[in-house]
């Protein structure tokens, strides 16, 4: 199967799983458990803003880092400019935060609502350019699922 065709046959059950359920950590979870099952990533998780900073949310995947300030390495990027960052090398991104030497590759899609963000999906991947804009444009569109379903009422 195709990067592409993944994608595709998990976003209905992504659908199934958060359809009527309002809770957002619930959701963050079984997203990142669908996501890491289906692509093996390294690390598969959430962080959440919470008072001015973002704390970790439900993840799979190794130990990670439990606070991030806004603007620092790649997730604290992402929530400062409001958009997807990709990065190739984490050894090439200027304030990396290595909570993992292990990492090599990272996408954070920023989680909007209401034009703020509200937390970020971050993947990171054992392998160099792992990401591209296939993960971009899928992974934008299962944050933004997950965005709008705790507005659905049981």
């Amino acid at each position: 199967m195709t990067k592409s065709e993944k994608y595709v046959s998990i976003i209905p059950q992504i659908r199934s799983v958060i359809s009527g359920e309002t809770d957002m950590i619930a959701n963050m979870a079984n997203v990142a458990a669908i996501l890491h099952e289906e692509f093996d990533f390294w690390w598969t998780g959430f962080y959440r803003v919470e008072q001015g900073t973002l704390v970790l949310g439900p993840f799979q995947g190794p130990v990670a880092c439990t606070r991030i300030a806004k603007g620092r390495g790649v997730c604290g990027t992402a929530w400062q400019r409001q958009e997807t960052v990709v990065v190739e090398d984490v050894e090439q991104f200027k304030g990396h935060i290595a909570c993992s030497s292990e990492s090599r590759s990272e996408i954070v899609v920023p989680m909007l609502k209401s034009g703020e963000v509200i937390g970020v999906l971050d993947i990171d991947s054992r392998e160099l350019s792992c990401f591209d804009s296939t993960d971009q444009c899928y992974l934008q569109q299962i944050v933004e699922l997950l965005c709008s379903a705790d507005l659905r009422k049981k």
